[in-house]
This record gives structure tokens, sequence and C-alpha cells, in this order.
């Protein structure tokens, strides 16, 4: 597929995104619809769009690069995000509806004060902003490799060119377009995946049955893992480490929750994420089922692990099968159209959500004056796009692992102390000595970053994501010792 051919696609469904934010913002453009779309989303379509909001590029093109060395171990992962969600529907969006917030963050406001809302949005913005670049920077890279490497066009103009178009169409009206556009871009991710797995097993002459009882998925499909409990892998410390992967990335996080609070009311909300969750399970499995494929095929056919900028990257193999291994122009469009969705399911969530709380959490604009309001939030909005390009350049000079491995570690340092301030608000919601907070909570990370580093040089014990829950508990025990007499 030619890189003319694959910019005409991402021209094409730009302008159908800027249909639907045109649609969607024709009534209102105020702060309302943009923070909160009116509390009027349909709750299941929030739970359609959701998925591809919860899967994003990582999944789209990560999650199948990992099957080849770490199996169907991921699924772990995804029975914990089950039981995190659970959490999420009966303890955290009862709270946040009985609240009224706009911000999730002004809980912590009315439970422990001023410094707790602020540490925690901050390690939201920390955590959600880094979060949002891996997933763009996963994407950027891909049409980098596909398009613009032949082009002569250099990686920072592919970075700002992505985040523009993400820009046009959610300035207007936030997350009320955001609401429709990751229902359409769901729709096309999930597409995509279905049939690419129709087109490779029509390329192997194989049936779905036929794929699933071969001795060459035997090779890859493993799911359990409870062989040696130091491995990262380990079943118990995969499901816990998924459960608090989806408190904290999900219900501690105002990119996910902030959809919710768009819908009428708690139940419709509650129904929302059961549903989305019920579906994301039997998702991921589809998109493991894609990575053995195309490993199985990759090995068949003789295709070596595509490479770029001398680092070889499992991550691209999707990418390569679908474009450039002459399955056909129906596969490489399906999978541009796919890849497109699954740019901007996350990437326009996460900066709409990134500008609420700037603009809610620290610039208070809900006190400012009218006429200020709208023209704050717009400045808001840009700056935090030019704040995603700039990180996501300095990824593509520093990283060269698994971008899901990545996104899952990081998050396991940021996102910890928003974990126990939360749940130290809740279960104890005594004041405690403000100005402590962030020192305990960055304490938090240097302590769970030490255990990482040592623990596996002294033991042989190997940490999986529970890091996030250890983490969030000694900044839960650290803001127990420091009661507010």
């Amino acid at each position: 597929m030619k890189p003319l051919h694959i910019i005409i696609l991402i021209v094409g469904y730009f302008f159908l995104l800027m249909l639907i934010s045109y649609l969607t913002s024709r009534k209102s453009t105020s702060n309302e619809a943009f923070f909160k779309a009116g509390k009027q989303s349909p709750w299941y379509l929030v739970a359609f769009g959701m998925i591809g909001a919860t899967l994003s590029g990582v999944t789209f093109i990560s999650v199948p690069g990992t099957v080849g060395t770490a199996h169907f171990s991921y699924m772990q992962m995804v029975f914990g995000f089950f039981i995190g969600t659970m959490v999420i529907i009966y303890v955290l969006l009862p709270i946040y509806y009985k609240a009224n917030v706009t911000s999730i963050y002004q809980y912590l406001d009315k439970k422990l004060g001023t410094e707790a809302h602020k540490t925690g949005a901050a390690f939201f913005l920390l955590s959600r902003t880094i979060g949002a670049a891996f997933r763009l920077y996963l994407v950027a890279l891909t049409f980098q490799y596909l398009i613009f490497e032949q082009l002569g066009v250099p990686f920072a103009v592919t970075v700002i060119f992505s985040i523009a178009l993400i820009w046009v169409y959610t300035h207007r009206a936030g997350i009320k377009t955001i609401v429709w556009t990751d229902t359409l871009q769901t729709f096309f991710m999930l597409a995509a995946v279905i049939m690419a797995i129709f087109f490779i097993l029509n390329q192997l002459n194989w049936s779905v049955q036929d794929f699933l009882h071969s001795d060459a998925l035997k090779e890859y499909n493993k799911i359990l893992f409870f062989d040696d409990f130091k491995s990262k892998s380990y079943f118990w410390k995969s499901l816990f480490g998924g459960a608090f992967m989806a408190i904290a990335m999900t219900g501690l996080d105002q990119d996910m929750m902030q959809k919710n609070l768009t819908c009428r009311n708690l139940k419709d909300a509650q129904k929302n994420m059961f549903s989305m969750i019920s579906l994301l399970v039997f998702v991921n499995f589809i998109f493991l089922s894609l990575g053995a494929l195309l490993f199985i095929y990759a090995n068949q056919k003789g295709i070596e692990i595509p490479m770029i900028a001398g680092k070889t990257r499992t991550d691209l193999l999707f990418p390569e099968i679908a474009v450039n291994s002459g399955l056909g122009m129906p596969l490489a469009i399906v999978f541009i159209l796919g890849l497109i969705a699954a740019a901007y399911s996350s990437a326009d969530s996460a900066l709409t959500s990134l500008t609420t709380s700037v603009c809610v959490d620290f610039l208070d604009i809900e006190k400012k004056e009218k006429s200020e309001q709208e023209a704050l939030r717009k400045k808001t909005h840009i700056l935090v796009s030019i704040a995603l390009i700039l990180i996501i350049i300095l990824f593509y000079e520093l990283l060269d692992q698994s971008v899901i491995t990545g996104l899952f570690t990081i998050a396991s340092y940021t996102y910890g102390p928003l974990m126990g301030i939360f749940f130290f608000a809740i279960f104890i919601g005594k004041k405690v000595k403000g100005e402590w907070i962030p020192i305990i909570s960055v304490l938090s990370v240097a302590i769970s970053y030490a255990l990482n580093y040592f623990v596996p040089l002294k033991t042989g014990y190997h940490f999986g994501f529970e890091l996030l829950g250890i983490n969030g508990l000694i900044t839960f025990l650290g803001l127990w010792l420091i009661p507010k007499k």
C-alpha cells in the first residue's frame, strides 16, 4: 500500500470526525458541554465507546505483539480488570454521583482538603499525560514506519500532525463530541481485528475451528501461569495487578470517569461499566488470538520482525503483515482504518480530560467570570497538546521496550499515590496534615522504585503489576501516620 493511499484514508476519516464534531457542537460549545456533555449521554453509547478508549492503539498493536514471548498471559490481567471494575461500579461511582463533581479529584477536597485535591490531580496529570503520550507514540511510530519515513518526513512532524488533527475536532464541544466519536472508533477498531483474522486464516487455508485446534496455536495460547511465583507473569500477581490497574487507570482516572459522569444517573453509569467490562474480556481474547495468528503466519512465510531506528519491534508485526506482506488491499485498508480509530479513540478523550483537570483542579475555572471561562479553556487545550508533542518525541529517543509493558510499568508508580489517597479518603476520611500529603506521595513512589530494583537482586523475586497495590498501601499508611490534631 502506497503512502499516498494511507494519507487519503487519514484525510477521509478526519473529515468524518469533523462532521461528528460539527453535529454535536452546533447547539452548544459551552463549558458544560465540553466537561459534562449536559449529562445526557445514553449509557449504552458510552459503554461501547469506552471499549475503544480502554483498548486504544496499545492493545490494537502492542498486545498482539506480546504473544510471541508472553503467550496469552495478558488474560490473567484481564480477569483482574473485571474484579477491579466491580469495585468501580459499587464503590467509586456512587461516591462520584453523590458528590456531584466535574473533576473526580474535587471529592478529595471535600474529604481531606485542598492539598489532597491538588496532589491527587497532579498525579493524574502526570499519569494520564504519560499514558496518553505512550498511546500516541505507538500510533505515530506506526505512521512513521508505514508512511512518513518513506517520504523523508521527521518523526516530530508526524507527531505534530497527529495531535493537530485531534485538537481540531475536540476543541469546540470536548466530551460531548468524544462520546460519539469513540463509538465510531470502537466499531472500526473491532472490525479491523475481525477482518484481519479472516484474511489471514484465508491465506493459511484454515477455518476458525482449524486454527483453534492447531498444534501451532498450542505454542502460544497458554493463559494461566502458576509454576513460578517469582516471575512477573505468575497468576495471582497478574490477577491482583490487573484489579489494581482497573481501579487506578479507570476508576481513579478523570479521562475514563468523565465519560461515566455524562450519563443521566448513577444506575445508567453502572450499567455502562458492567457492559463495557463484560465485552472487554472477550475482545482482549480476540486480540491475543490475532497475535498468535500473526506469529504463526510470520513463521510460515518467513516474515522478519520489523526494525526501526535499529531496534526490533514486535509492536510493528501487525502493521507489517497487514500492509506489506501482500495479503491484499482490503486488509491494508481495514488495518489503516482500525489504526486511525485506535489512535484517536484514546488520545482525544485524554486531551479533553487533561484540559478538564487543569481548568477545574488548578485554574478554578468554575469560579471565574463566564466571559473568561471559554477563552481559558481553549488556551489550556492548546498548551496540553504542546506538552503531549514534546513528551512523545522524548519517548522516541529513549524507549526500546514493548509499549504495553512500558505503559503499565509507569502506571505502577504514578497511579499508586492516587489510589492510596482516594482509599484513605473513602475508608478513613479523617483530616491529615496537608503539607505532608505531596511529600508522602513522592516518597511512596521512591520506595516502590527501590523495592522494584533491590528485591529482585537480593531474592530473585520480580514484581509484576501488584507493585501498584503496594505503592498505594505505602501512601495509605503514610497518611494514617500524620493525623491532623
